[in-house]
C-alpha cells in the first residue's frame, strides 16, 4: 500500500467529516443521538466558483464533535454547489472530509497537476478560503475539502 494523498501532499490530519442531508431538522435527532448536541447556523456565501462558474450558495449547517473530529451536517438551500449536486444525484450521507492547511493557493497547483480537480473554491476573506477537490477515480474517487483559516 502506497502513501495516502494526505501524506504525499502534506495535508495533515483529517479534522472534519461532513454529511449532506436533505432535511437538517429531520436529520439532527439521529446525529445528536450518536454525537451529542450540535450547534446550528445558516450560511450564505456569494461569489463562490463551482465547476468554473460563479455561484451564490446558501446552506443550513450544524456542527458537532467526536473527540478532536468535527462532524458537519449540510443541507443545501439554494445555489449551485457540490452539496446540491450530491443531492440532485440522489445521494445523502457522507460527502467529504476536511484538512486544515496554511496556504491553500500554494497547495492547489500541485494537487491539480496530480489530477485532483478543484470543483468549488472561495476566497472568503484574505485569511479564509476553502476548496473542494475531486479525488481521481483511480485513487478511489470522492471529495475532500481544504480549509485555510486562522485557529
Amino acid at each position: 500500500m502506497g502513501e495516502s494523498a494526505a501524506q504525499r501532499f502534506d495535508l495533515g490530519e483529517i479534522d472534519q467529516v461532513a454529511y449532506v442531508v436533505r432535511d437538517l431538522e429531520k436529520s439532527l435527532p439521529r446525529f445528536e443521538a450518536l454525537f451529542g448536541e450540535f450547534s446550528r447556523m445558516d450560511s450564505t456565501t456569494p461569489g463562490t466558483t463551482f465547476r468554473g462558474r460563479e455561484s451564490d450558495v446558501t446552506l443550513k449547517l450544524a456542527f458537532g464533535r467526536s473527540g478532536d473530529l468535527e462532524i458537519e451536517l449540510i443541507e443545501p438551500v439554494s445555489g449551485r454547489g457540490p452539496h446540491q449536486e450530491f443531492v440532485d444525484a440522489g445521494n445523502e450521507g457522507v460527502h467529504h472530509v476536511r484538512f486544515r492547511i496554511a496556504d491553500i493557493d500554494g497547495k492547489l497547483p500541485g494537487l491539480n497537476a496530480a489530477g485532483y480537480e478543484t470543483i468549488w473554491y472561495c476566497r472568503f476573506t484574505p485569511e479564509i478560503a476553502w476548496a473542494y477537490l475531486e479525488v481521481p477515480e483511480d485513487e478511489g474517487g470522492g471529495l475532500f475539502e481544504l480549509l485555510e483559516m486562522p485557529s
